[in-house]
């Protein structure tokens, strides 16, 4: 790409996705800001040459002490990169209890911890990637907090940040993920970024189809072995019932199952399979036993899988436990898509000549022909006690739990008697 390699400081690393993409895109990761130990482990064994902070908290970091270790002064980097932990802000957390608590999340100060560091660098550029939930139509104060703050930046620094919120599917370049994500991104002198035009779409779209699960996984039959993929607990068995692509819908009254269950009385990734023809549903990060997605042989992903999908490089190495590293992965941005963003962000904001190529980093070349779908199996015995009237999930944040706690808010307060000494 020519010329000095562009810095980037990135906060809330993780294992790199973000990075390593940033990285394909000519950026020069000066800083690391990541807590969690396995996910060091994982950036020192497959990065050694980007520079950790300690120490490793962003809150326990002085801002003098991360622009010495990133061995920048204010206003020289060119990209404030990372993204907060997105848990305040997830689809779950209304799915299960009508609401989440958002900013009242003790998590959520993470977001007051990125602002301090964007007055304490003042790059050219910042990024912040979260899910979708962070910007919802009246559930978005953590997009007016940080538009807020970086209002207070700019009167105080002279500086014209104004965010850019950008919706993206990862899947529309090339990504083999069905992954919605936010994007808020600013320039110190107040050029606005424009989304980057997708390059794949759903048939029809008229652009090249999805790169599907197929295309990303299909040559890894030989990673099938190992205790940690194969399924346990309650619903182990009742997997492979389900059709390719579809969830425990099919086994609603809606549909051609059994009925087991209540139409949207489950969380959409309960039971949640892959299909091969079809890119892959979003890799979670802490799954429970029955969450998804699963391969369509009916056991859980591989971590190298998992990265595949994710698009990391195939040397990537993930430290930890399987479920440590599923972590690490399901945390992640995909790599191509910050290969993306890295590319517009110097083409549009630093302006230094770079040019789209195409693939990205990781996207899987097309796997044809793709196998017909696997053959549902009937549905254990033990299962069919489950059959009877099961009525329809009532409504967003009207279900069970979010009727309790609806009760435990509206309970008056308790206290125990107080006993007069003796």
């Amino acid at each position: 790409m020519g010329g000095t390699s562009p810095s980037c400081i990135s906060l809330f690393t993780g294992a790199g996705g973000l990075d390593v993409g940033l990285e394909a895109a000519g950026f020069a990761v000066r800083l690391c800001v990541e807590m969690e130990p396995v996910a060091r482990a994982t950036l020192e064994r497959n990065r050694p040459q980007w520079p950790l902070s300690t120490p490793g908290d962003i809150h326990l970091l002085p801002n003098a002490e991360l622009l010495r270790q990133a061995r920048v002064r204010r206003r020289e980097v060119d990209l404030l990169a990372g993204g907060p932990p997105c848990q305040p802000f997830s689809k779950s957390g209304y799915w299960s209890l009508g609401d989440s608590r958002r900013l009242s999340d003790p998590r959520a100060s993470t977001l007051a911890a990125y602002l301090r560091v964007v007055e304490a660098t003042l790059p050219r550029v910042l990024l912040l990637e979260n899910v979708r939930g962070i910007s919802f139509r009246g559930k978005d104060e953590a997009v007016h907090y940080l538009r807020d703050g970086l209002a207070r930046i700019n009167c105080r620094n002279e500086t014209a940040y104004d965010l850019s919120i950008l919706h993206v599917n990862a899947a529309d370049f090339g990504v083999p993920q069905l992954r919605e994500r936010v994007l808020l991104i600013a320039a110190r002198d107040g050029t606005p970024f424009e989304p980057p035009a997708p390059l794949r779409g759903p048939q029809g779209s008229g652009l090249a189809a999805y790169a599907t699960a197929w295309d990303a996984i299909g040559d890894l039959r030989c990673e099938a072995d190992g205790p940690d993929i194969q399924l346990s607990g309650k619903w182990a068995d009742l997997l492979p019932s389900i059709p390719e692509g579809r969830n425990y819908l099919w086994h609603t009254p809606q549909l051609g199952g059994k009925p087991l269950f209540g139409w949207r009385t489950k969380y959409w990734s309960f039971l949640l399979k892959l299909a091969k023809n079809q890119p892959s549903w979003t890799i979670q990060a802490a799954p429970g036993p029955a969450t998804g997605p699963f391969h369509w042989d009916n056991r859980r992903l591989s971590i190298r899988e998992l990265a595949r999908i994710q698009t990391f490089p195939d040397k990537y190495v993930f430290e930890g436990s399987y479920a440590e590293a599923q972590k690490q992965i399901g945390n992640a941005v995909p790599c191509a898509l910050g290969e993306v963003l890295g590319v517009e962000i110097r083409r549009q904001l630093l302006r230094d000549g770079t040019r789209r190529r195409n693939p990205w980093l990781g996207t899987p070349a097309s796997r044809m022909p793709t196998p017909p779908p696997e053959q549902p199996h009937p549905v254990p015995r033990r299962y069919l006690v489950l059959e009877a009237g099961h009525s329809p999930h009532p409504g967003t944040g009207k279900g069970p739990a979010a009727r309790k706690r609806a009760r435990d808010e509206h309970k008056p307060h308790r206290t125990e008697p107080v006993t007069p000494p003796a």
